[in-house]
């Protein structure tokens, strides 16, 4: 067994846990960083999800950390790969033209970005990194985390790490349940958070849905079929009562209309910039921004309604660790029935059926199957927190016309997506509310009673619904810059972070810290903050009918 001491112990590589010990590093502290895969930065990488941006990403108005963190990428496709010479100059470059974002790029570009990121401050021991750990053991002293175990997935060896603070940065949560940490799974009820769109009654098993992603090349012409999964009949035919029919199938949900709606993955031109299918969507590389004596082909990532994989939760009661492993490898099989499905009997326009010219590449994922390292997580255990963030706070449909979302006193970020809800294990279907440009309240990071546990990742004290909103991308990272100044910050003067929270004073250092040393925001203008998304550039989500709070059904 290893043992090592230091000054912060982050567990999870994801985004907040990279940027939790990037900005503590820059800070003057000394970080252990450990992580499940072989793949630091989480949704964005080992689980190859482009990122989920707000409107205004491009602005002054973001964190300038992960600010870099998209310039660089930018610059790597710059530096290494053929682009034609108009993509090149192009500031506002993105590589795969994707629908969803203003920057979709390959999840192994990403990766050795933040190695990049990182590199200057693991030669300098200033964060020492280690990969393919996961904490299996926390041992506790009153209110106080003192140690971890952790386990090498491939050698069993095991380690401990102790450290004044440690970060909870997983994908699920896991030193919540390990360290007992008071902590909430799946949804809370109406009763409990008054939230006009909660749960008549707790559940447990209403977490969303987990998708397990994975590139596909379009090569007409040739056959790439994947072999016929096991479970491929029971996703062929199997329907449940919210959906429209079998997942193996073009049919999703609408979540303008809650009713049924046919996709298609190719419609029209595929160098089109922007085209209403699917493979358009998560387009992570367009053949028109590269030289095409080099690269022919696009390349689109798929995390489509049809391989969100509902049928069993990861956490909650009577979920053991040979559950978990089981509904995690029922959500593989049905990305790639769902793929066999595509090459050999999906209907096509021209009445014929399959796309066998559709091939993975698991060069881009690091896998040996072609998919992702990692499922894509949208929910984990919960802190309770000091503060709960509700949908009171944040939605427009709950709040004063124009008044925008609630302002805190002790904010520590800002950012913005509308609350954005997968179908569940519990049965419910999506829930979309759109929400205005908000923020991150520091006691909404502050556990209950542990006094040195912090959360960095979908783990923050947010509600089932409000987690629809806070779990992505550039509001992760920004979740861990103020984790990383809120340490640094207990470091310089000796004390805790529940002790900072009750402090005006010590708040306003922190907020000073984030503005002006890491050149994190934690306002948003009065301009911004008012904004409804349906008055920018990005397209709004009609909020659902108000007489029928939660939608169980089509």
């Amino acid at each position: 067994m290893t043992e090592l001491r230091t000054d912060l112990l982050v567990v999870g590589g994801g985004l907040g846990g990279v940027a939790a010990a990037l900005t503590a590093a820059k800070l003057g502290l000394r970080v252990v960083l450990t992580e499940e895969t072989d793949w630091l930065g989480g949704q964005l990488t080992a689980q190859a999800v482009p990122s989920d941006e707000h409107p205004w990403i491009e602005t002054p108005h973001v964190s300038s950390g992960y600010g870099e963190l998209r310039t660089r990428i930018r610059d790597y496709y710059r530096r290494t790969y053929p682009l034609t010479p108009e993509a090149a100059a192009d500031p506002t470059l993105n590589p795969g033209l994707g629908n969803v974002s203003k920057l979709c790029a390959e999840p192994r570009v990403a990766v050795a970005v933040i190695d990049e990121l990182l590199a200057g401050w693991v030669s300098a021991g200033r964060i020492s990194i280690h990969y393919r750990y996961v904490p299996v053991a926390a041992e506790v002293d009153g209110d106080v985390v003192t140690a971890v175990t952790l386990r090498h997935t491939g050698s069993g060896d095991t380690l401990t790490a102790s450290a004044p603070l440690v970060v909870d940065a997983t994908e699920l949560g896991d030193l919540l349940e390990l360290a007992g940490v008071e902590h909430v799974v799946g949804a809370e009820s109406h009763a409990q958070t008054g939230e006009p769109y909660a749960a008549p009654q707790p559940d447990p098993t209403d977490q969303q849905a987990i998708t397990w992603c994975f590139p596909l090349e379009y090569r007409p012409g040739e056959d790439h079929t994947v072999a016929k999964p096991a479970s491929y009949d029971h996703w062929a035919t199997h329907v449940d009562p919210f959906w429209p029919g079998p997942q193996l199938s073009w049919e999703k949900i609408d979540i303008h209309t809650m009713s049924g709606k046919t996709n298609r993955i190719f419609e029209g031109d595929l160098d089109a910039v922007r085209l209403p299918d699917l493979w358009h969507f998560r387009r992570i590389r367009a053949r028109t921004q590269f030289r095409r004596d080099v690269i022919d082909t696009d390349i689109s990532l798929v995390n489509w309604p049809n391989i969100d994989y509902w049928e069993a939760p990861l956490l909650g009661p009577g979920v053991d660790e040979t559950a978990r492993r089981k509904a995690l490898q029922r959500c593989k099989e049905l990305s790639l029935s769902y793929l066999h499905w595509m090459q050999t009997d999906a209907p096509r326009p021209d009445g014929g059926t399959g796309y066998p010219g559709l091939t993975l590449r698991p060069d881009l994922t690091g896998t040996d199957d072609g998919l992702a390292k990692y499922a894509y997580i949208r929910e984990a255990r919960r802190i309770q927190a000091r503060f709960t963030i509700l949908e009171q706070h944040v939605a427009v449909v709950d709040r004063p016309d124009g008044e925008g979302a609630e302002q805190f006193a002790d904010s520590v970020g800002v950012g913005h997506y509308n609350i954005d809800l997968h179908p569940s294990a519990a049965g419910v279907n999506y829930v979309n509310l759109e929400t205005y440009p908000f923020q991150i309240p520091l006691g909404a990071l502050l556990p209950v009673r542990v006094r040195n546990l912090l959360p960095a990742g979908k783990n923050i004290g947010t509600t089932h619904i409000t987690n629809g909103c806070y779990r992505l991308h550039p509001v992760e990272w920004s979740i861990g810059e103020a984790v990383g100044a809120l340490a640094a910050l207990c470091r310089a003067d000796g004390t805790e972070p529940h002790a900072v929270a009750d402090t005006p004073a010590r708040v306003e250092d922190l907020q000073r810290l984030l503005t002006g040393t890491v050149g994190a925001p934690v306002r948003w203008p009065d301009d911004i903050r008012r904004t409804r998304p349906s008055q920018t550039v990005r397209s709004a989500t009609p909020v659902l009918a108000l007489p029928e709070k939660r939608v169980s059904g089509v």
